[in-house]
């Protein structure tokens, strides 16, 4: 694995082109001064002991011919080293989703990722011991990783566990914006779960049911199907719960997911 080590002008050609040829190397040009690179600093710090890259820490200040000779003008200004090569990273702090997007554009392993695909196989294996084991590993190394919590809530929302699941989403703040949002769509699920295991008596009851059940199996398409076809028949249903779950679903594919942009238009049109 990789490793974080602060770099001036005597070591950058070993500890950055050098082990470029083993492995990325990404570059943090910051100031001690500059609050955005104070907030860029443990985002960086926690994906590096998830990914396979060495972070190199260059205080422009102490460094300004490093600085100089890159062309860094605002800080942080993060580099990628390559194979002896510098490519842009990006300049200023991004969200933590878009810099792991970045990282799988370096065909960069996460740890987290695949142990989370472990997880996905052992579940389709129905080993939920196995399943349970790689998730004890997991919160033990990453306690408070919110993909980890995410991925843990979501099983035991499968295995009907509601309250431990609303529980672990509870534990993500609003203040870590991305993942709270996903946190928050995802105490539908716990809403579609109760759905699903109270069929009723009607059948418009087993067709809310059976969306329900579709959205659990991440059948979305089905489910938003299925939905639509109730608000179709009975936009009153539920207290308009057809359309309600078409939005939660919304919120859980996310604004720019195709299935998303696709039902949108057709709620609307039967809508309007």
């Amino acid at each position: 694995m990789g490793y974080v080590i602060d770099v001036d002008q005597d070591n950058f050609e070993r500890e950055v082109i050098e082990n470029s040829y083993k492995k990325p190397v990404i570059i943090d040009f910051y100031a001690t001064w500059c609050g955005p690179c104070k907030l860029l600093k443990p985002i960086l710090e926690n994906l590096q002991k998830e990914y396979d890259f060495i972070l190199a820490k260059i205080d422009i200040d102490q460094q300004p011919q490093l600085a100089q000779q890159f062309k860094v003008e605002g800080v942080p200004d993060v580099k990628i080293a390559i194979n002896g090569q510098m490519i842009p990273g990006f300049v200023g702090v991004l969200p933590e989703p878009e810099i792991r997007e970045l990282l799988e554009q370096l065909n960069l392993p996460s740890e987290v990722n695949l142990k989370i695909e472990a997880v996905r196989q052992a579940i389709a294996e129905q080993n939920a011991p196995k399943a349970k084991q790689i998730f004890d590993e997991l919160f033990a190394k990453y306690p408070d990783h919110p993909p980890v919590i995410l991925e843990a809530a979501t099983f035991l929302i499968r295995v009907n566990r509601l309250e431990e699941a609303e529980k672990l989403l509870k534990t993500i703040r609003s203040e870590n914006r991305e993942y709270y949002n996903k946190a928050q769509s995802m105490q539908s699920l716990i809403a579609f779960q109760q759905i699903a295991n109270n069929h009723g008596d009607s059948e418009l009851d087993e067709l809310f049911a059976k969306g329900a059940q579709l959205t659990l199996v991440e059948d979305y398409e089905g489910a938003l199907n299925v939905f639509l076809h109730i608000v179709q028949q009975n936009r009153k249903y539920r207290d308009d719960g057809a359309r309600k779950a078409m939005i939660s679903l919304f919120n859980l594919l996310g604004n720019n997911h195709p299935l998303t942009k696709k039902y949108q238009q057709e709620l609307m049109l039967t809508l309007y």
